[in-house]
């Protein structure tokens, strides 16, 4: 799959963002190896520690319907600029995507590609606690 297909899906899954304290809407597009894609959106809370990150989401549901493995993921944000993983999306990307994709979406700029590792260079991984 393309990138910017990719991209539209996590714009249109940015449509569906509950972000009413912030008014930041994320939405994410989680290609798996087998080509099916999971999308995902921000879920706040008014404790800000319960919100779930759009990317989160993503992964959350591909999990929970049997993926496991992962190419690559789209994120975009209402503020039309690059929005990039935080850190605990950083973690969970690298558990399930070590070698995988960030692409990025700014209205202005186009997109912009990172390998996970280039996010989070040190990750801790499931062999680190054997």
């Amino acid at each position: 799959m393309e990138n910017r297909e990719l991209i539209e899906r996590a714009k249109e899954a940015m449509s569906y963002a509950y972000a009413p304290y912030s008014h930041f809407q994320v939405g994410a597009a989680l290609l798996t190896k087998d080509g099916r894609v999971f999308t995902g959106c921000n879920v706040e809370n008014a404790t800000y520690g319960a919100t779930s990150c759009a990317e989160r989401t993503a992964v959350g549901k591909a999990v929970s319907e049997g993926a496991r493995e992962f190419q690559k993921i789209a994120i975009a944000a209402s503020s039309g600029a690059y929005a990039a993983p935080c850190g605990i999306c950083r973690q969970v990307l690298s558990e399930f995507m070590p070698e995988g994709e960030v692409v990025l979406w700014s209205d202005t700029e186009g997109e912009k590609v990172f390998s996970v590792r280039d996010l989070l260079p040190f990750g801790f991984r499931g062999e680190d606690i054997k």
